[in-house]
């Protein structure tokens, strides 16, 4: 069953261009409902029926996942069967008129653009490779309006610099060029021409951005930054990515108007 699920991971990364983070997440969803049915006593993708599938989303509602979770989990396997169907290695989908929970989108609460500028100040407190790449990363969240698994995703080769301008080719289930102004992301030349180089262990090594151990920062990782900063700037705010990015765009949105 995992040679399976590999094979379409490979399908989403190489022809669906989905981003590493997001196969990641795929991966860790439809191991889990593997081992699940293999525990059942099921070894095989065709042996995998209706009531087998609702029996596994049962038991994670069971078991206390969210219902966001579980709504997750089930878009993901639905998603592998339809890649099983069109392959033929199975005659139908067993998730055919399986539901999945309804969930409640919340707004994400914004950060006012006083915190934002309290927050993108917080890295210049500090001289190391690791506060330089933060700086970038903000910069470059604010100007461009990207997903966090987007600027995530971004590789060196996927950021061309011109003499006044920025294009960064963003991948995901569209590919797209953004162009930006290098007046709105000042600290990234600086970060890749000086403070990546500190942080590469491998030369081959593609990511923009890099963790301590010189390998791509995941968006866990971000988020634990973005923590860090914004208890330093002391913000009140219950702040999560997606409300930073919100924050970051609308803050853009209003530099530009004034």
């Amino acid at each position: 069953m995992k040679g399976q699920i590999e094979a379409f991971l490979r399908h989403l990364t190489v022809e669906k261009r989905f981003s590493e983070n997001t196969a990641a997440a795929y991966k860790n969803d439809l191991s889990q409902m593997a081992d699940f049915f293999q525990e059942k006593g099921t070894k095989q993708w065709p042996d995998v029926d209706h009531q087998l599938v609702l029996t596994y989303l049962l038991n994670l509602k069971q078991r206390g996942y969210a219902p966001a979770t579980i709504a997750r989990k089930t878009a993901s396997a639905k998603t592998m069967f339809k890649y099983l169907e069109k392959a033929g290695v199975i005659k139908s989908t067993p998730t055919e008129n399986v539901g999945a929970p309804r969930v409640k989108k919340s707004v994400p609460q914004p950060l006012s653009e006083t915190e934002v500028r309290d927050l993108l100040r917080q890295p210049d407190k500090y001289p190391t490779p690791e506060a330089r790449r933060d700086k970038a990363m903000l910069e470059l969240l604010y100007a461009s309006g990207m997903q966090i698994s987007e600027l995530m995703s971004l590789n060196v080769h996927d950021v061309t610099m011109q003499d006044s301008s920025v294009t960064c080719l963003i991948r995901g289930s569209k590919e797209r060029n953004t162009c930006l102004s290098r007046g709105h992301v000042p600290s990234l030349k600086k970060y890749m021409d000086e403070a990546r180089p500190q942080l590469l262990h491998q030369r081959g090594e593609e990511a923009l951005f890099l963790n301590r151990l010189g390998q791509r920062l995941t968006r866990q990782g971000l988020w634990q930054i973005v923590k860090i900063y914004a208890k330093e700037a002391k913000l009140n705010n219950q702040i999560t990515l997606r409300a930073l990015r919100h924050s970051l765009i609308a803050a853009a949105s209003q530099k530009t108007k004034s």
